[in-house]
């Protein structure tokens, strides 16, 4: 007998004849996240395993927050042809059981001798001979006890929820335009759980923003980086573009001259690490320069889709994921980003076109651009 994880996934079913390159890739990624505990990670039959690990617990954690993984079981392994050491397994296991409860068998090995409704009924016989707490309900239980017959016999009760969504790097790559707020990190996230493996842009304007605002972003990654297996980190000097916008553009049009310049920025590296699209936090109406108008004057000065997850969230929504993601309590630390220096008084929210391009005209843009992409700083987290 042995304890395990049963690792169960979701959408992958769904893949037809491309189902095992997606559980190819999410069995790597469980094996990326186990690292360090002495674990094994294999495929058999169709189910995920996880055995040999040295803590349950951070076992339990680590492979629930990776991106494709639906739930997560505890489990025993033990030899299927001794049923009465199954049997007397399954009664161990509901002992603490109380309210309704049902026997889930599933005989994979259609040649053992007895089927899942005869499992189901000596099983559940045996459990309630043994704790009076439980009753039997078939339909709506609040329990299940799980015997899943295969090469070996698997047993469970608990079933732990995980993130779901796609194994990254199924989908793809992209960029974040990752900043010190709430909304960026989330909206990586969201963008990484479809299967996207992403990477980072962070604009930094030292000393207008100090190094703890920098280390603030890093350690967003690093809380996105556990699920996403791992982020690079470009962090971009921003000082410069921002004085000369500050200077010599009309100052209600600064934030979103600004932001067409962290968007060219963005692309160009984005470009250079094979990404195929660039994903921000922006939703409608949040600020100034996310306005309709305003986001179709970003939108302009690249050529790769823009990814927007939160377009049609609110405030409260987003704060609601970036508490279940663990992002928040980083994002309210009162370090501020690049985002709040020089911030007009009144910011256009419905630009004129003639006008950003009259004031973009003022600056040296390809001259200030290829400066701040020869001082990036990546960083791995």
């Amino acid at each position: 007998m042995q304890n395990l994880l049963l690792v169960r996934y979701g959408e992958i079913f769904l893949k037809g004849l491309n189902r095992p390159y997606f559980i190819r890739a999410l069995v790597r990624k469980v094996r990326y996240a186990v690292r360090g505990m002495g674990a094994e990670v294999w495929v058999h039959d169709g189910r995920i395993f996880v055995r040999g690990f040295n803590d349950l617990e951070e076992c339990i954690s680590r492979v629930t927050k990776v991106f494709g993984v639906h739930s997560v079981c505890p489990a025993v392994e033990m030899p299927k042809e001794d049923f009465e050491a199954i049997c007397a397994q399954a009664v161990e296991m509901a002992k603490d059981l109380k309210g309704t409860f049902k026997v889930n068998a599933r005989r994979a090995d259609k040649r053992y001798p007895m089927n899942s409704m005869a499992i189901n009924e000596e099983v559940g016989y045996r459990i309630l001979q043994a704790n009076p707490d439980l009753k039997v309900d078939v339909h709506n239980p609040e329990h299940l006890v799980n015997i899943e017959i295969r090469d070996m016999a698997y047993l469970y009760v608990k079933v732990i929820p995980a993130v779901g969504g796609m194994p990254v790097g199924t989908n793809g790559n992209a960029t974040l335009l990752l900043s010190g707020g709430i909304d960026s990190p989330v909206a990586g996230w969201m963008i990484a759980k479809r299967g996207v493996q992403i990477n980072a842009v962070h604009f930094h304007s030292y000393p207008y923003t100090s190094d703890r605002a920098k280390e603030k972003v890093l350690d967003l990654a690093r809380k996105l980086s556990f699920s996403c297996c791992g982020i690079k980190v470009y962090v971009v000097p921003f000082t410069e573009i921002q004085m000369a916008i500050h200077e010599k553009c009309p100052e209600e049009y600064t934030t979103l001259i600004m932001r067409r310049y962290m968007m060219r920025i963005a692309e160009r590296i984005a470009k250079d690490t094979e990404s195929e699209a660039l994903i921000t936090g922006e939703s409608i109406g949040q600020v100034a320069s996310q306005t309709m108008t305003a986001l179709g004057t970003t939108n302009a000065v690249v050529e790769m889709p823009v990814f927007r997850p939160l377009i049609g969230f609110d405030k409260s929504e987003i704060i609601d994921v970036a508490r279940k993601i663990g992002t928040l309590e980083i994002s309210e630390l009162p370090y501020e980003d690049c985002c709040t220096v020089f911030t007009p008084r009144h910011p256009a929210t419905h630009p004129k076109m003639d006008k950003i391009l009259e004031g973009e005209a003022r600056l040296d843009s390809e001259e200030l651009i290829q400066r701040a992409l020869d001082g990036v700083e990546m960083i791995r987290v």
